[in-house]
């Protein structure tokens, strides 16, 4: 890790040292207490596979939180990918039954995620979710939200667009099914109005970049008055580039995403692309591992209901610096 990202994270841990709250000290009369953290086992389930970009960074953060603080994590999730909430929903009943130490998890449709999540809340495993759910969390019983609130970090993409001339935008949601991306879609939406402008959210599959490419393509060639496209990951940037590249309207229609990847990275810093939404997606991975080892160490807990590591936004000024450090897999 950088020296940056390293006193930011003390300074964090310093702070949830001090910071134990009421229901902190109330699980302290349930909740056993382990000094060794070497017998310390966390579960981490998600519904986005290691081979992604963005969640091959949280795995990153995962692993190296398990290093630094010295103890055993497990990084799980569907093997398709495509989202497999009922495979989710059975890993996340899997690890319950397992009995770990703490649990990890993401939520992108508390629905069907729930009752395992609630399960494992019975069974007095602690649960932190990260990533998607920051709106479901409280009414689970998960201890903390590690990440961004979906439709604010949209509010302000779509502010973005607006102020950068788009009118009438594209939501390319490449994950249908997802209430987080839903979420991003709906403050886009609802930010561009203030700027009498108006959003059509178009569905495209992650597993199928060429048939994503194809309907963007045709969306286009559809609707002449198109003006910008909001890509909600990598998976949908990157088509949303070599469509656009493909009819020679790149830096004519505007282009923005949710995430980073280094294809995105390199569009932005070449002006392919106005920004990139960061979440910063590694200290979700790492966070709640450092969490939970002090959870069930030292009983410390912290007093907002959500972490938030996001929205914010990388631009042609900073892309550089970003770059250099996704050489580390930690961006």
């Amino acid at each position: 890790m950088n020296r940056t990202l390293r006193r930011s994270l003390s300074v964090l841990a310093a702070l949830i040292m001090v910071g134990v709250t009421v229901a902190g000290l109330q699980a302290a009369t349930t909740t056993k207490v382990i000094s060794n953290r070497s017998d310390l086992h966390f579960i981490v389930v998600t519904h986005g596979q290691p081979s992604d970009p963005f969640w091959s960074v949280v795995k990153n953060g995962v692993d190296q939180a398990g290093k630094d603080m010295g103890v055993h994590v497990q990084y799980e999730s569907p093997t398709s990918n495509t989202l497999d909430l009922v495979a989710m929903s059975h890993l996340i009943d899997a690890a319950v039954a397992s009995k770990p130490d703490g649990l990890v998890v993401s939520i992108p449709d508390a629905n069907v995620l729930g009752p395992s999540i609630k399960r494992a809340v019975a069974a007095g495993i602690p649960v932190i979710s990260i990533n998607s759910g920051a709106d479901v969390a409280q009414s689970l019983g998960v201890m903390v939200h590690v990440g961004q609130t979906e439709y604010e970090a949209g509010l302000g993409g779509g502010q973005r667009l607006g102020e950068a001339g788009v009118r009438n935008a594209l939501c390319v949601n490449q994950e249908v099914g997802n209430v987080a991306l839903d979420q991003r879609c709906k403050g886009v939406t609802d930010a561009l109005a203030k700027f009498g402008g108006k959003v059509k959210v178009l569905a495209v599959d992650l597993s199928d970049p060429t048939g994503s490419q194809q309907r963007i393509q045709a969306a286009l060639t559809a609707d002449p008055t198109i003006d910008g496209i909001m890509t909600l990951g990598p998976t949908g940037a990157d088509p949303a580039l070599k469509a656009l590249k493909q009819m020679n309207k790149l830096g004519k229609i505007k282009l923005a995403t949710f995430d980073l990847s280094s294809d995105v990275l390199q569009a932005i810093e070449q002006g392919q692309m106005l920004f990139a939404i960061d979440q910063q997606q590694y200290l979700q991975g790492y966070l709640p591992i450092v969490l939970l080892t002090l959870y069930r160490t030292n009983l410390n807990t912290i007093a907002n209901p959500v972490l938030m590591t996001g929205p914010g936004f990388v631009t042609k000024d900073n892309a550089a610096q970003v770059i250099a450090l996704t050489k580390q897999g930690t961006r």
